[in-house]
């Protein structure tokens, strides 16, 4: 059995791959949907990663058909109990923005959607600088205090206001950021090293990366003169125009050859490894997309590996 790690400094005890929601009701239909989530639970997987928005960009869809598959398998499965579910605010076209009326209410419906009484860990999508912290914190911590939420978190916010957020809860006692959700992988390491991941050492934040893979390129099968049919395909391919991409992909063949392993799972696997992260987050469309993607609970990497790893996507 795998064991479980961490979440920062919540009680929340987590799978090293966080399933990623965003398929749901998109490119994965509900019946699709609950063969991959059935599959991961089966192999100990416990952590669910969506947001209320997802999946909004269809024709046809309102936002909140990820949250509402995942509220009917957690229904079916009679799981709840086992599963940690992360969902977040701010950018559903119905509940958008992070006011503290908008944030209480998008609360309400994504509780609805996914049919529980609380969300486990709850993020802010998108930071908005103008909204004042107190305000943020101030409806978290009503939500926390009510027993709709446990532990919060934060996504695609700046090192400046991650800060100022904690320190305006240790100053008045309420609920604390738990976890970061930053855009993190080999290709795209700006974003976090640096002041960011600083700031979650520094404060004891658990890193749950999205796009771990790259939109796919950190699969290895976007390659020079393939092509890949995938609506995902356009972001992972602009990878491969560049030097870092290929000098990655060389490295993750190379060290994928020598565990006999999918490139996916080496790339998951340096990601686990870099410090403060808990769990990266990837989504499968369907079963077979999965292996690759568990494999990084039980893959550890050489100090050598890692730093090949490492060197090749400086």
């Amino acid at each position: 059995m795998t064991s479980l790690r961490k979440l920062g400094s919540s009680d929340l005890e987590v799978f090293p791959l966080s399933l990623g929601g965003n398929v749901f009701g998109w490119t994965a239909d509900e019946a699709q949907s609950f063969a991959v989530l059935d599959a991961y639970a089966a192999a100990g997987g416990n952590f669910l990663d969506t947001a209320d928005q997802y999946s909004s960009w269809i024709e046809g869809n309102k936002g909140g058909e990820s949250e509402t598959i995942i509220g009917k398998w957690l229904k079916a499965r009679g799981n709840r109990s086992d599963i940690v579910v992360a969902t977040k605010v701010s950018q559903h076209p119905e509940f958008p923005g992070l006011s503290g009326a908008n944030i209480k209410a998008a609360a309400e419906a994504s509780l609805r959607r996914l049919d529980t009484d609380h969300i486990d860990l709850y993020y802010t999508h998108f930071d908005q600088p103008e909204v004042p912290v107190e305000e943020i914190i101030g409806a978290l911590d009503e939500l926390v205090k009510a027993g709709k939420v446990r532990h919060i978190a934060a996504s695609n916010i700046s090192p400046e206001r991650l800060q100022e957020s904690l320190e305006f809860s240790d100053r008045e006692g309420l609920a604390r950021y738990v976890a970061l959700q930053p855009h993190y992988n080999l290709v795209s390491r700006d974003t976090y090293e640096g002041p960011l991941q600083e700031v979650a050492s520094r404060t004891g934040l658990a890193a749950v990366p999205y796009f771990a893979l790259a939109s796919g390129f950190l699969t290895g099968k976007y390659r020079p003169g393939a092509t890949v049919d995938s609506p995902r395909s356009a972001g992972a391919g602009r990878h491969l125009d560049s030097e870092r991409g290929v000098r990655v992909l060389a490295a993750l063949d190379e060290v994928a050859q020598a565990y006999e392993a999918p490139v996916a799972t080496v790339a998951l696997a340096w990601l686990a490894a870099q410090p403060t992260v808990a769990a990266p987050i990837a989504s499968a469309r369907t079963v077979e997309q999965l292996p690759a993607l568990l494999g990084v609970a039980d893959l550890v990497l050489t100090d050598g590996d890692l730093g090949k790893l490492t060197e090749a996507s400086a």
